[in-house]
């Protein structure tokens, strides 16, 4: 009997082992397989948006309805790619989804502001961050936001994702996703439901203006709003817009040719 209980007991472990080894596995192809589809199909939503609606009715706010509306690149105004680009990736048509530079020069700049606010003993401010497009579609479209320990893993498996949708996914069908998925207010998520939520006008016939003032409130849409743009967006607005003349129209054509 004792042998016979050792012998199932030995077989259940080298069962285990062989799922163990294999979950590394199944993970890889199912990621693979996962982004592999959705360049070709339109997803009616993404991870962040799945979170903010049950983060609502956590808070007892059963009326909460987020605002999303799939519109091709194509049948955006131009200028909206351009205004992204601007505010938040100025290297994205030639980076492989990680921006070195701007991570070195991030990483310099935040160590002086720590510095500073050590020596007046006050909160850090103005951290700079140096996540391209394709990482911040990889984040908003599959993962979440996190903290603590969670935080560290959504790093991680942001760096797997932005690696396979740059490898598998052209620059157009990344930015599109982005376009599509970016929140620029609280539950109004991608260009068409922002466009129609904050101007009443259709994606399409956004002036570069317009374009320019939905890109001033990324990252922070909640902190900042594009109907009330206070002296900070309004600054960055303009900013943008005059980056987006010095890039020039044509800047993007090479890697999202309409």
């Amino acid at each position: 009997m004792t042998q016979a209980r050792d012998g199932r007991a030995k077989t259940r472990r080298k069962r285990w082992r062989r799922w163990l080894w294999r979950l590394p596995l199944l993970f890889v192809a199912a990621t693979v397989l996962q982004v592999a589809v959705l360049r070709f199909v339109d997803p009616p939503f993404s991870a962040f948006m799945v979170a903010r609606q049950f983060e609502a009715w956590a808070e007892g706010d059963w009326s909460f309805r987020l605002a999303h509306d799939w519109r091709d690149l194509d049948r955006m105004a131009p200028s909206l790619p351009l205004a992204l680009v601007a505010a938040e990736d100025q290297n994205f048509p030639s980076h492989h989804g990680f921006d070195f530079d701007a991570i070195a020069k991030a990483r310099a700049h935040n160590e002086r502001a720590q510095h500073r606010a050590e020596r007046r003993g006050r909160p850090v401010r103005g951290i700079r961050g140096a996540s391209t497009i394709s990482q911040q579609t990889a984040k908003n479209l599959f993962l979440w936001q996190g903290s603590g320990p969670t935080r560290w893993l959504r790093k991680g498996l942001e760096v797997w994702y932005t690696a396979l949708i740059e490898t598998l996914w052209p620059k157009r069908r990344i930015m599109e996703m982005y376009a599509n998925f970016a929140e620029f207010g609280d539950g109004v998520y991608g260009a068409q439901a922002a466009a129609r939520t904050w101007f009443g006008r259709d994606a399409s016939s956004l002036s570069p203006a317009q374009c320019a003032r939905l890109a001033a409130v990324l990252p922070s849409p909640r902190r900042y709003s594009v109907a009330r743009p206070g002296p900070y967006v309004q600054r960055r607005a303009n900013a943008i817009q005059r980056q987006m003349g010095h890039l020039g129209p044509g800047y993007l054509d090479a890697t999202i040719p309409r």
